[in-house]
């Protein structure tokens, strides 16, 4: 069939999805079920793939779900429960403590704590921890989420100690003919991984150093009283300061140590930094921002939940209502890290579904592996006895957490699944490429030789369309070396870009977006979210790419 035809079939289902979510303003909930039945109905009719194929890769996409909703359940429990608790209340005044300018507050929590959850767990867990805590500080729900989510990008590279790298693309990758062109350069594999890192570390650490500075725009234009740009700009010193206490440390420990710590070490070691100069007023401005009075806010910037925690239990202090973030921080990454067996003891635990109606895919789930369950739920128990929670209390956490979980759950138990039929349909008698294969060899067909511009894109759309950087670099890793080879471009630097796309594409991602959404009581927003995050995602990607262009064509000619 007509690659041209074949592309325009295969983005039918996400035209699908950006029509009715973002054009006509479409909740998840129903616009999932509609672009799951179009992917279904473009898989067997077009391409020719088998029905029981479409089952097992929706049965695979659901499994999956599970484990997102996991994921979802725990950041709810542990919000409700501290919101109950008081404790909120207590971080709310620790914030404002710091400073009461809204601006740096979301740097403080977006940006910067986020990229450190981002680098110990990973698979959306910042945003959905990073909005109800400027909820609780009192931000609109609308703004939380858009915040949290352009803040949670430069940092998703690496993902869960680095398993986009390492896992994503070395999965990918680890095939004869990349191995012997590496070993033909001098490098080993896990080299060539190490390189690819470094490739997209460097990148993200001269763009990812304005995403502060880009999220404080959004956040005065779309927000503030006056509707202006300028007003988030008047913060740029600071901003420009917050990036790069993240992205220095995050560079050096890509260069130095490997793809598994940067967004980890760099999230660490940034956040005390920030947060202990923030407090000595250090770049701080004098001018105050705030949104303006909430009886002005429009409807659609509000959730279900209030946007600010009862004050319950106000004699809370601040270090004791920080142990549970602060334990969770500690216990995702003792889990994580590799030369500790306590991962491993984790994964022991597996449910697991073999050749899924007998077409040879498989899926698993580690339950306590998943931030879900370790440590979010165990710390929501913990927190009974460290706030001495009624039972009451504790009681209505749970209840209410059940109540938010149905709306995401309706969208991504439809979502995922789609997006597993997309890229299992290479599974056809035609031979033909999956769905997002066609349509990246269309888009390499056409650029040719500015590919560096493109390629960050590529990297978003299967973000976009996987809610993963480590799924669209499995995806598209091996797409994207052989377009650099075949062009004649720098291998490297072109996978770099494909990780940097798949970070930036997590400001767009659906999954991350209904998930985020779902922790502030936002419904029927993810169109107008996405929308919006489009213009901090292009300039993204129009800034990696154009260094991309630079680095191949003039900086670093002949690198692999």
């Amino acid at each position: 069939m007509d690659l041209h035809f074949l592309a325009l079939m295969a983005s039918v289902p996400i035209l699908a999805l950006l029509i009715l979510m973002v054009g006509f303003r479409w909740p998840a909930t129903k616009t999932m079920p509609v672009a799951w039945l179009v992917a279904a109905l473009l898989a067997f009719f077009v391409w020719e793939m088998p029905a029981v194929w479409i089952a097992a890769a929706s049965i695979n996409g659901v499994i999956i779900t599970l484990k997102i909703l996991i994921i979802i359940f725990g950041a709810l429990l542990v919000l409700f429960t501290l919101r109950e608790s008081g404790a909120l209340d207590a971080i709310n005044r620790g914030f404002t403590n710091i400073s009461e300018d809204r601006r740096i507050q979301a740097i403080l929590i977006a940006w910067m704590f986020g990229s450190f959850i981002e680098g110990a767990a990973g698979f959306g867990t910042p945003a959905a921890l990073g909005a109800p805590l400027l909820l609780a500080l009192g931000f609109p729900a609308l703004a939380a989420v858009m915040v949290a989510l352009v803040g949670n990008s430069t940092a998703v590279t690496f993902g869960a100690v680095g398993i986009p790298i390492w896992g994503g693309m070395g999965w990918t990758l680890n095939v004869p003919s990349v191995i012997n062109a590496a070993e033909q350069q001098g490098m080993s594999f896990d080299a060539l991984i190490h390189k690819i890192g470094i490739w997209a570390a460097v990148p993200h650490a001269l763009v990812g150093t304005l995403v502060p500075l880009m999220m404080v725009c959004m956040l005065t234009r779309f927000f503030g009283e006056n509707k202006s740009f300028r007003e988030g700009l008047k913060v740029w010193p600071y901003a420009l300061y917050a990036g790069a206490c993240f992205t220095i440390p995050y560079l050096l420990t890509a260069v130095l140590i490997g793809p598994e710590f940067p967004s980890l070490l760099g999230g660490l070691f940034g956040l005390g930094i920030l947060a202990l100069t923030t407090r000595a007023g250090f770049l701080v401005p004098k001018e105050k921002w705030d949104f303006p009075p909430q009886e002005t806010w429009l409807p659609e910037w509000m959730g279900t939940i209030p946007a600010s925690p009862k004050n319950i239990n106000s004699h809370i202090g601040l270090v004791r209502a920080w142990i549970p973030y602060i334990l969770i921080a500690f216990l995702l990454a003792l889990s994580r890290l590799k030369f500790l067996p306590f991962g491993t003891w984790l994964n022991a635990w597996s449910i697991k579904l073999t050749n899924i109606l007998g077409v040879g895919l498989d899926s698993s789930i580690e339950p306590l592996y998943l931030p879900g369950l370790f440590p979010f739920v165990i710390v929501a128990l913990l927190c009974i006895p460290l706030f001495k929670m009624e039972s009451s209390m504790v009681s209505r956490a749970w209840k209410e957490t059940f109540v938010r979980l149905v709306n995401p759950a309706i969208a991504l138990v439809f979502a995922v699944p789609m997006v597993r039929i997309m890229i299992q349909s290479g599974h056809n008698p035609n031979d033909v490429l999956s769905m997002p294969l066609v349509m990246a060899k269309f888009v390499a067909d056409t650029a040719q030789g500015v590919w560096p511009l493109f390629a960050p894109f590529i990297g978003a759309l299967g973000a976009f369309m996987a809610g993963s950087n480590t799924v669209s670099d499995m995806l598209f890793a091996l797409f994207q070396y052989g377009v650099a080879d075949e062009l004649g471009l720098s291998r490297l630097i072109i996978l770099g870009l494909q990780a940097v796309g798949g970070a930036m594409g997590n400001m767009i991602c659906v999954h991350n977006v209904v998930a985020a959404c779902a922790t502030v009581g936002l419904v029927g927003a993810e169109g107008l979210l996405i929308r919006r995050n489009i213009i901090p995602m292009t300039i993204y990607g129009l800034l990696a790419g154009t260094l991309g262009l630079l680095f191949v064509y003039i900086l670093f000619l002949g690198l692999f």
